[in-house]
């Protein structure tokens, strides 16, 4: 792992404004997520955990405090500039599949790199993305064809085409049986191992926790330990 933080926040929190009620989701967090690294972020429902993603990934404005991501300030970036961040730099990983149950899988891969901008041209590291994640024979199917958990390793392949610095997984093993479970953190490992792609992955499972190389534990809007 490189030695500089990709991440660094500070200070960081977010009041949600529920009818005449302030409800604070954040309450002063820092952390620092250095380059590399495979961190798991626990932490019971309303914790903070999902909060913290959707500021880290620029979906959501913070009320006050800093992220600085791949040396840039969020605050400091316009509402553009954070699009391209978040097309080119952060890619997310959610529960829920949310493939274009029209399209083969292929070609939900494909629309990542369309959104991007990125050229048509053969990608040489995408069959090795492909041989980590174990769908190459599965392609040209929709995903209704596919179970569920070659229906998250497309949205893997999708959220990792283009070769995002970071990748934000929430809950990624949420619809998953055990076996399935299994494959996927043992994907999330091997690319993180073999492309070097630093991920923060929220679980409420130790033993999913326990594939990162750390693990930071929420509570009530705070990194308790």
């Amino acid at each position: 792992m490189n030695s500089g933080p990709i991440i660094q926040v500070r200070g960081l929190r977010k009041i949600y404004r529920v009818g005449k009620v302030d409800v604070p989701a954040l309450r002063g967090v820092d952390l620092d997520v250095p380059a590399g690294e495979f961190l798991s972020i626990v932490g019971p429902s309303g914790s903070g955990k999902s909060t913290l993603f959707h500021v880290i990934g620029g979906l959501t404005p913070p009320t006050s405090g800093s992220v600085v991501v791949d040396g840039r300030d969020l605050a400091a970036m316009t509402d553009a500039a954070r699009t391209r961040l978040r097309k080119r730099t952060v890619a997310f990983v959610f529960q829920k599949f949310n493939l274009l149950p029209n399209l083969t899988a292929r070609d939900n891969i494909a629309v990542a790199r369309y959104i991007a901008g990125m050229d048509s041209k053969p990608d040489p590291a995408f069959d090795e993305i492909l041989r980590l994640l174990g769908i190459g024979s599965r392609l040209d199917h929709k995903p209704s064809a596919l179970s569920g958990g070659e229906q998250q390793r497309v949205a893997i392949a999708r959220a990792v085409v283009n070769h995002p610095a970071i990748v934000l997984a929430d809950e990624p093993t949420g619809n998953l049986d055990t076996e399935n479970s299994k494959a996927v953190l043992e994907v999330l490992r091997d690319l993180n191992q073999r492309l070097g792609q630093t991920i923060l992955m929220i679980t409420h499972n130790p033993e999913a926790a326990a594939y990162g190389h750390r693990t930071v534990h929420m509570r009530d809007g705070r990194i308790v330990e």
